[in-house]
């Protein structure tokens, strides 16, 4: 058996839509029970049978509870990220931006246990964190539905060269071997990253709420690390392909978008929604100048086709 069909069967194995079908069904029963425990370990909580001295405020209100199952969903859009890589890397992206969002709704969730309802809410920082949240929210699901609908545009002119389709079909099967490779990578990161937070959270020496502190950032602050890395390989590898300024502008752009999103992770408040809007709104710019280009160049193509 040879090399290619090694690990074609090896890719198949871990991102095939089987693959995909399984592992969403799993997911959703995982998040379901998830849910339940949660809900339960809060309610034993508040009716004392379970004693705790943690101030977390994912163990105060049921609401909180909705937290848990967010969290395994967002788990399986990184799977959906890695799986549609080699497909569209438009989409690749796009699922980036659909995994900041989904951390932010989530954090909604945990925020609204913690809400003070009187006429200093523009004075409270839990308040205000939650005002933010809510308003970018509505915008980035704006701004990711504008960048799918840009994606979609095609400018077709009709000709591919066969040398064309080689060097295609070569750049989707290094897509392909970095895509395999992220699955582990994903796994062991999340592994860690759970073990880490888990650890630091029995071994605090303080009332516990320190470990709760960053649980937005676990795994995936880690893990946007490593995209940011798969980015720039995928640019590097993309000039094998095409050496087009419009093209090479649109994959480092999307990098940029990516580091923006990255950095997020460190900052709070009103500096890390507009880090995240800054970065969602810097590709969709990208994709609708690219967009121009295309069509542009396309235009031009026909016409000389034409005389």
């Amino acid at each position: 058996m040879g090399l290619n069909k090694k690990f074609e069967i090896v890719y198949q194995k871990l991102l095939s839509d089987k693959v995909k079908k399984t592992s969403e069904q799993t997911i959703l029963i995982i998040a379901i029970v998830s849910f339940l425990i949660h809900l339960i370990v809060i309610y034993c909580v508040d009716f004392g049978i379970i004693s705790q001295n943690s101030t977390s405020d994912l163990l105060k209100n049921p609401i909180a509870a909705i937290y848990t199952p967010f969290s395994f969903i967002l788990v399986y859009e990184v799977y959906l990220l890695i799986y549609y890589l080699p497909k569209s890397f438009t989409t690749y992206i796009g699922k980036q931006y659909e995994i900041i969002t989904l951390i932010i709704i989530r954090r909604l969730f945990k925020d609204l246990s913690n809400l003070s309802f009187s006429q200093d809410w523009f004075e409270l920082k839990n308040d205000m964190q939650f005002t933010y949240d809510l308003i970018a929210s509505l915008l980035l699901f704006f701004l990711i539905y504008q960048f799918y609908v840009q994606s979609k545009k095609k400018y077709v002119d009709g000709v591919t060269e066969e040398n064309e389709l080689k060097e295609i079909g070569r750049f989707i099967k290094v897509k392909k071997i970095l895509a395999t490779l992220l699955v582990p990578v994903l796994i062991f990161v999340a592994i860690y990253s759970f073990l880490q937070w888990f650890l630091g959270t029995i071994n605090s020496s303080t009332d516990g709420s320190i470990s709760f502190k960053n649980i937005n950032n676990i795994f995936f602050e880690q893990f946007f690390t490593i995209l940011i890395v798969a980015d720039v390989i995928l640019l590097l590898f993309s000039f094998f392909h095409t050496d087009e300024f419009h093209k090479v502008i649109r994959n480092s752009g999307f990098i940029i978008s990516t580091i923006l999103i990255r950095l997020s992770f460190a900052t709070s408040g009103l500096l890390n929604t507009l880090l995240i809007l800054s970065a969602i709104v810097f590709g969709l710019l990208i994709l609708i100048i690219f967009n121009k280009f295309e069509k542009k160049i396309s235009e031009e193509k026909r016409r000389e086709l034409l005389q």
